[in-house]
């Protein structure tokens, strides 16, 4: 093991680490949802959603989690949905 590898972040923790403190301290927005991509069974899997801060508007996507696909009726294309972003870095954010 080189001593770079040392300071390399660990890449499999990053995205859950990433929710987690997104939906601990991310501030919150009204955004709304533009397209979906669905499994074969018809449920929603990802989402691509926009939303605005400071009058800057953003799109990402999400993957969603197993409890999100259950709701799935919740994320069609045209819904209104809750954003958690990162105030410093606002293209960081998630549907809830």
């Amino acid at each position: 093991m080189g001593i770079i590898n040392l300071f390399k972040r660990k890449k499999a923790d990053d995205e859950g680490a990433r929710r987690a403190t997104l939906l601990r301290a991310g501030r919150i927005t009204e955004g709304s949802i533009f397209d979906v991509i669905t499994d074969d069974a018809g449920t929603i899997t990802q989402v691509f959603y926009n939303y605005e801060i400071n009058g800057v508007e953003y799109e990402s996507s999400q993957l969603l989690d197993p409890d999100q696909r259950r709701r799935s009726s919740d994320y069609f294309p045209g819904a209104r949905v809750t954003v958690r972003f990162n105030p410093r870095q606002p293209g960081n954010s998630l549907v809830v």
